[in-house]
């Protein structure tokens, strides 16, 4: 009887941020999860917001490239107080959509509190508590500069977590078409 080869996949996690923003890259073999690499794109030094959408377009279309991953994951814009800072942070997420998309790399979203519960099973945990989870999951000792990088490792972290991906807690777009199906109101 021949070993089936256990199922590889990447997944690429992105948390979106236009000041800075995170990815991690994980390979998952079967149900064991490896980090392949974690980083931040930074962002505050360019005034102009259309500059900043353009270079989260470039660097996630660059990451693509390097590490074809086969799947996206981002960390859904929670609702805030502040309007001008959810457009920005929304856009940020849509340019990052837009690269896996262009792509034909299916997307998925998660809700900041889900990726906390399904990394530290504490939907309040803080930063820090989930950089932590992390370090213990992946085995890595090095701290990253920005807990951003963290963050967006915690995003792949977590879609590799979830077995029903229909349970309603996340959503899966597999090109422009599904996406535009599904959220008419927000596509003019």
């Amino acid at each position: 009887m021949l070993n089936e080869k256990a199922k590889e996949r990447i997944i690429l996690g992105i948390d979106p941020g236009t000041v800075v923003l995170g990815y991690g890259l994980i390979k998952e073999t079967g149900k064991k999860i490896s980090l392949i690499s974690m980083g931040v794109i930074k962002l505050g030094h360019l005034d102009d917001h259309g500059l900043k959408l353009q270079r989260i377009f470039k660097k996630t279309s660059a990451l693509i490239e390097e590490y074809n991953p086969d799947c996206v994951a981002l960390e859904a814009p929670f609702y805030g107080k502040n309007i001008q800072v959810m457009l920005k942070l929304g856009r940020a997420q849509g340019v990052a959509m837009a690269a896996a998309l262009h792509k034909d790399i299916p997307i998925f979203e998660y809700s900041p509190r889900k990726i906390k519960q399904s990394v530290t099973g504490n939907g309040n945990s803080s930063k820090e508590q989930v950089a932590a989870m992390l370090k213990t999951l992946l085995n890595f000792q090095e701290s990253p500069q920005f807990l951003d990088a963290t963050d967006g490792l915690a995003v792949a972290v977590c879609h590799s977590f979830q077995q029903n991906t229909s349970s309603g807690n996340s959503k899966s777009y597999s090109g422009w078409e599904s996406f535009v199906k599904d959220n008419e109101k927000r596509v003019r």
